[in-house]
């Protein structure tokens, strides 16, 4: 569930940033807004949002009804 959460705040946040560049190239990265004066826990975030994304792509298959019935 924690990954889950991790790459839907990851999806959220890169969407934001592409509609900010189409926008008028302002950066609405959330991540960035809200830890920039820490750019070591930005970093972890980032860290932990990639390894999230990882493992969900890792263990998707025994973990979705559609993908490990074999349909």
């Amino acid at each position: 569930m924690v990954s889950w959460i991790l790459i839907i705040v990851g999806a959220v946040n890169w969407g934001l940033v592409g509609l900010g560049a189409l926008l008028g190239g302002s950066s609405w990265n959330v991540v960035s807004m809200l830890l920039g004066s820490w750019p070591q826990v930005e970093a972890i975030v980032y860290v932990l949002v990639g390894a999230a994304a990882v493992y969900e792509l890792v263990s998707h298959k025994k973990n979705c009804r559609q993908c490990g019935s074999g349909m």
